[in-house]
């Protein structure tokens, strides 16, 4: 069984978003077609509430669906459906834009501040599918205790035990991995699905004939393998795993609407300009 090596290990940059959230933009447009279906993943680690208080005030997305995933914090929202509440410790929330949606997200002040956000692509097809979301809270998140290993299903399968969504336009295996120090992991994979981890804490190697150590705050990505081989140092190791099927399809990107073509964009910014951006 061919194990999966690093491919490459991002760290990404630190900017300023929405009304001025201090977060690290991990993967982004130059990342797109080795991590594709994946768009973007922006991650946030703050005790400082300046850094995020500012949020993110109302803003439209298309073509696109938006993974937010909080180990720890409070984040309110608001959207043009009618939704709102809030994504607490453990919880996800799972926006399809699809053909177009207007929210806001504003982080309320915690101890902590830690999660992310990831944009998934969405297939041609669906780029203009009915927007909606789904709320998936801590108690929803299948958790198994493996011996020195915690694994947090929030989607796909993992060993018999399935997440409280699938995915609905891209089928993706979204799992929260916690490991003890010293502790291996082990995890069968498709083979040429892509695979990328964002480690949170700790750090780790990936290989077990390979000792390079991969430091918390950095993304990895694998190539192709039938098995992914994660070991905890003495630090521990904490890590969220994404991986989906290629989609392989052009990808015309602009601000928060990501379309397939330059022409479809074009029409995205006509719509908020005139008013019908919302169906």
């Amino acid at each position: 069984m061919k194990t999966r090596e690093i491919r490459k290990v991002v760290t990404g940059t630190t900017q300023y978003d929405g009304a001025g959230v201090k977060l690290v933009r991990v993967i982004s447009l130059p990342d797109v077609k080795e991590f594709d279906p994946f768009l973007m993943l922006d991650a946030f680690d703050s005790i400082d509430p300046d850094d995020y208080t500012k949020g993110f005030p109302w803003h439209p997305h298309r073509g696109i669906e938006t993974v937010t995933y909080l180990i720890s914090g409070d984040i309110e929202h608001t959207d043009s459906l009618g939704n709102n509440g809030s994504i607490l410790d453990g919880c996800c929330q799972w926006m399809t834009a699809g053909g177009g949606i207007l929210h806001q997200e504003m982080p309320k002040k915690s101890n902590r501040m830690l999660g992310v956000q990831l944009w998934l692509n969405l297939p041609q097809k669906d780029k203009m599918t009915s927007p909606k979301y789904r709320d998936i809270r801590e108690d929803m998140v299948t958790k198994i205790d493996e011996d020195d290993k915690i694994i947090r299903v929030i989607s796909g399968n993992y060993k018999g035990n399935s997440g409280a969504v699938q995915g609905e336009h891209v089928k993706m295996l979204f799992l929260d991995v916690e490991m003890k120090a010293g502790g291996r992991w082990e995890l069968e994979t498709m083979t040429d699905t892509t695979l990328f981890i964002y480690i949170v804490e700790g750090e780790g190697c990936f290989d077990d004939s390979n000792d390079k150590l991969v430091p918390s705050r950095s993304a990895v990505l694998f190539n192709n393998g039938e098995k992914l081989v994660a070991r905890a140092t003495e630090k521990g190791l904490r890590f969220l795993l994404f991986s989906g099927a290629k989609l392989n399809e052009s990808i015309a990107w602009g601000g928060p609407i990501v379309m397939n073509t330059q022409e479809e964009l074009r029409r995205a910014f006509k719509d908020i300009e005139d008013g019908t951006f919302v169906k």
